[in-house]
């Protein structure tokens, strides 16, 4: 949502925006545009791109996230022409960009790579046409939506993302005066539009944030009241939890998570949305590992998201891998170590292992914590945690 602020000259004020490091770096980016912004509240901002001077979003601070890419479609929506710096973020596996050029290029971009710059131009600007993606993504789905949204005529995306927030920024786009039909299915239409608007809009609760905190109340036994959450969202995982023996109580905009024994085991296969998300295989592994019986994980997204069962081992964890699969053998608990979170998920996974181990935990590299969590280490705070943030000689390096 914030590259579409591109998209616009009009003033757009969006509240419920997570205070999280990946949101800061956009805001950055978009103020080294000439975008201005205001901070109207705690979470809310106000926003206007009429000032912006530059088509180059190549700053190196925007190799340090994924979420980059999604400047090559807002400036190619306004401007018909982009440089955009190689997305970065989590070492999980490939993660390659090929559908979000093919998408692009079919729209009338060409588009070249430079020095790990990605340099995009449509001179006649960009045309509606029908777009297949080969696998559902949703970082192509949405950069083809602001690509499309002021494009000339129609263009169609068959195979489209369905997740939740793919749904929330179709809604946001169509807030601004956009025509995009479709979205939560597999075929998103858009009517292209010659000029958007501004907007007020308020974003959805965060799917994966709500899921660890689900987990993490299973994995404590603990009996959690999630508020200002959307229980559909959450059908994957709490099929999942209420398998395991763990209860939950779904409420219009809430949900309660509690048990009082030990989970049983479970198998589980990560699939796009509205199957069992990657991001919240991690944390699911940390709850499995002391289940009782064996459960087996099939990891179908990314070939590199087992990096935390190295260090969940370390805790007494019996855990193997094999490919794509991982066969948990539930323990009777696990014991506070030493270990180092690889990548955002994986902290959040070793989060919930420390807080179910017998024990300190001391988590190294918590840097990735911070990108995707909105102050996680006060939230389980109130919830009777107890999780230190120490500052190390290394000020990348952050521990709890």
């Amino acid at each position: 949502m914030l590259p579409a602020l591109l998209l616009t000259d009009g003033i757009c004020d969006i509240d419920n925006l997570p205070d999280i490091e990946d949101v800061r770096i956009i805001l950055k980016m978009l103020e080294h545009l000439g975008v201005s912004i205001k901070e109207k509240a705690k979470g809310t901002i106000s926003a206007c791109a009429k000032n912006m001077n530059t088509y180059e979003a190549s700053h190196p601070m925007m190799s340090r996230m994924r979420a980059s890419y999604y400047f090559l479609g807002a400036m190619l929506g306004r401007s018909s022409k982009a440089e955009v710096v190689m997305p970065g973020g989590c070492a999980i596996g490939q993660r390659p960009i090929d559908q979000h050029i093919k998408g692009l290029t079919a729209l009338g971009a060409k588009i070249t790579t430079e020095h790990g710059v990605i340099k995009a131009e449509a001179p006649g600007g960009l045309r509606g046409t029908e777009i297949f993606l080969d696998i559902a993504s949703v970082g192509a789905t949405v950069n083809l939506l602001l690509a499309a949204v002021r494009a000339k005529g129609t263009t169609t995306i068959f195979n489209c993302a369905k997740e939740p927030h793919v749904v929330d920024f179709a809604n946001f786009l169509n807030c601004m005066g956009a025509s995009v039909k479709g979205a939560g299915t597999d075929v998103i239409r858009i009517k292209g539009q010659q000029n958007l608007h501004g907007c007020n809009y308020t974003i959805i609760p965060d799917q994966i944030e709500t899921g660890t905190l689900m987990i993490a109340a299973a994995a404590t036994k603990g009996d959690v009241l999630i508020k200002n959450a959307i229980p559909t969202h959450m059908g994957a995982v709490s099929a999942k939890l209420i398998e395991m023996g763990v209860q939950v109580e779904e409420g219009i905009d809430h949900l309660r998570v509690s048990s009082s024994s030990r989970p049983r085991s479970v198998n589980i296969k990560t699939l796009p949305y509205p199957g069992f998300p990657t991001d919240l295989q991690q944390p699911m592994t940390a709850l499995l590992s002391t289940a009782d019986g064996t459960s087996v994980i099939n990891e179908n997204i990314f070939e590199e998201r087992f990096n935390h069962i190295y260090e969940i081992r370390r805790m007494g964890a019996d855990i193997n891998i094999d490919g794509h699969i991982a066969v948990v053998r539930g323990v009777e608990k696990l014991t506070g170590a030493h270990v180092k979170a690889s990548d955002l998920r994986a902290a959040a996974a070793l989060v919930i292992a420390g807080l179910m181990a017998e024990g300190e935990t001391l988590i190294s590299n918590m840097k990735y914590i911070d990108r995707g969590y909105d102050h996680l280490d006060e939230k389980l705070n109130s919830l009777g945690a107890e999780v230190l943030r120490l500052e190390t000689p290394d000020e990348d390096e952050i521990s709890y």
